[in-house]
């Protein structure tokens, strides 16, 4: 019987050890008393909302042109307000409200004067609603804030495409598309309040 000699041996390999799949993090749920103490009171780039516990954060892009738009709502509805003889609500920049579970900051939503007076009483949930979707918004994230608008019966959505220079507007489950001089309207909150959806952009 022969014996192997040293370099006749099969070279001995080193077993790695098989690395473990590494886990994927969950986000990490909070209560709305520490997203309050944490997050309401951030004054940065950021929009923060905290849906079903996790905190949803967004860029805030309230921009020169977003802020026009803003402005010429208010200009309207001050209008049909001095046409009827009385105050016909606000619209309000990225106020904190709850819709039903959900605490989400819109971009702008408008307040009744009725709704306005019991501010100081208990939340109150805006019935039109309007987001300006620029070109950064993650459209999952703007549906999933329509389910929340629509859990809480909110009965006129406006979503604003600058960049497509068109309105979609949404009552229910119905959307109508404005461009051009096709009238944006928010009936049945207000009748009255309509604007060609050129004249938003313009």
């Amino acid at each position: 019987m022969t014996t192997a000699t040293a370099s006749q041996m099969p070279p001995v390999v080193a077993l790695r050890p098989i690395a473990k799949a590494a886990k994927t993090s969950q986000p990490k749920k909070i209560t709305w008393e520490e997203f309050e103490a944490r997050y309401l009171v951030r004054e940065d780039k950021y929009k923060y909302e905290w849906v079903d516990g996790l905190v949803i954060k967004t860029p805030r892009e309230m921009n020169q042109i977003q802020s026009l738009i803003w402005r010429k709502f208010k200009n309207l509805l001050l209008l049909l307000s001095n046409q009827k003889g009385a105050p016909m609500g606000e619209f309000m920049q990225e106020v904190d409200t709850f819709f039903g579970k959900s605490h989400r900051r819109p971009d702008i939503a408008y307040f009744s004067e009725a709704q306005l007076a019991a501010i100081p009483t208990g939340n109150q949930v805006p019935q039109f609603v309007i987001e300006i979707i620029s070109k950064t918004d993650q459209m999952a994230l703007v549906h999933l804030k329509m389910q929340d608008y629509r859990r809480a019966e909110v009965k006129v959505v406006w979503h604003i495409f600058p960049e497509l220079q068109e309105v979609h507007v949404y009552h229910g489950d119905q959307m109508t598309i404005c461009r051009g001089e096709k009238l944006c309207s928010a009936s049945p909150v207000l009748p009255d309040f309509e604007m060609a959806a050129q004249d938003i952009f313009q």
